[in-house]
């Protein structure tokens, strides 16, 4: 016969069995959670990129990091798969040009929509951490917003990362929206209608020019469109630690890796506002053009996204926040097979056309105005 258990021990194995069975538990709900948030249309382009047998980042030098898979290549696996074409939406004009850039021409792509014009433009910054991509791997953004905002859309290739550290991106960004906003007739744009766009790396560049314009009583945008911004240079939020294991698009050690190579080996010590927006002071962001920050629920930016667009509001800034969740950091050009993406572009290209209806003032506060001639 079996001696017994004292109560004592008896109590420990119960609390014990408790503690196990509540920690599978919570563990099993937590994988559950995880695997019936990201949408199944996201899943496909998740699946089609690992197929790709893409290489982390992080274990790469920034000229072979240049040339690995990108999501656009596993947008047109699924298209591929689905047995529909890979042709991109179409605009109703489409030129490569070169403007000047205070290091040298930059290659820009400007889109422009059905209709005679002057029309509003959108200068717009590709993502990329800083360090990677370029006009075409980011093509499919920029044509969906002249179309949805009938605008025309200027996208920037500026100068990258390490080669060309911070400020290198941010003067090539400030330089690209001046250049833009004074030479109206070289786009068929009105010089009063200018607003500003980017995703991850380009949204900071985006939301951090429109700073500088303030801080030099230069000419504002109308209006900031912030897509899942880089913002913080901080990866221990709650949404890096959930979404930034590797498993959507983007790790926290690829974002480490982007911030190092743009702000050098002390990155984790900057505070400058101009390279990380989210340590800007209310007096830096108060006066601001209203803006729209899109954010995406498997993104390890998530936290941050909404939180810069916290501090906006705070410093008496318009700001509206679109979450969409299911979906990870880069879905916004994936229309052709992620339904959210359409409705993203949708929201974004009715909030550009808010602004750009709205009355237009003079240079400062809350519109493009005229560029100031030296």
């Amino acid at each position: 016969m079996n001696a017994p258990v004292p109560p004592g021990r008896r109590f420990f194995r119960a609390a014990l069995l408790i503690v196990a069975l509540t920690g599978f538990t919570a563990f099993a709900q937590e994988a559950s959670n995880a695997a019936q948030q990201v949408d199944p249309q996201m899943q496909k382009v998740l699946d089609a990129f690992k197929a790709l047998n893409p290489k982390p980042l992080h274990t790469l030098k920034p000229a072979e990091a240049r040339q690995q898979p990108t999501p656009k290549d596993a947008v047109e696996a699924v298209l591929k798969k689905e047995g529909k074409p890979t042709t991109p939406e179409k605009v109703a004009k489409v030129e490569d040009r070169k403007i000047q850039g205070p290091g040298g021409p930059l290659d820009v792509r400007v889109y422009t929509p059905e209709g005679s014009g002057p029309f509003p433009a959108v200068v717009y910054f590709h993502g990329g951490g800083f360090v990677i991509a370029n006009l075409d791997v980011y093509d499919a953004s920029p044509r969906a917003l002249a179309n949805q905002a009938q605008a025309v859309v200027v996208s920037i290739n500026y100068r990258q990362a390490p080669e060309h550290r911070f400020p290198a991106s941010l003067d090539d960004a400030a330089a690209s929206f001046r250049y833009v906003q004074s030479h109206p007739s070289e786009f068929n744009i009105d010089p009063k209608r200018v607003a500003v766009a980017g995703e991850g790396a380009g949204g900071n560049l985006a939301t951090a020019l429109t700073m500088r314009q303030k801080q030099s009583k230069g000419a504002l945008p109308v209006f900031q469109l912030l897509v899942y911004p880089l913002v913080s240079n901080d990866l221990s939020t709650p949404s890096h630690q959930a979404n930034g294991t590797g498993n959507y698009l983007v790790s926290n050690e690829d974002l480490g890796w982007f911030w190092k190579n743009q702000l050098g080996n002390d990155w984790q010590k900057s505070r400058n506002p101009q390279a990380l927006p989210i340590h800007a002071s209310t007096a830096q962001l108060k006066g601001l053009p209203p803006a729209l920050v899109i954010v995406a629920g498997l993104d390890p930016l998530l936290d941050e996204g909404q939180a810069y667009a916290d501090k906006l509001k705070a410093a008496g800034v318009t700001v509206d926040v679109k979450r969409y969740d299911g979906v990870t950091h880069g879905f916004f050009g994936m229309a052709p097979v992620v339904d959210k993406a359409k409705q993203a572009q949708s929201d974004a290209g009715a909030a550009l056309k808010k602004a750009f209806s709205a009355p237009t003032t003079p240079q400062g506060t809350g519109g493009s105005g005229e560029q100031k001639k030296p």
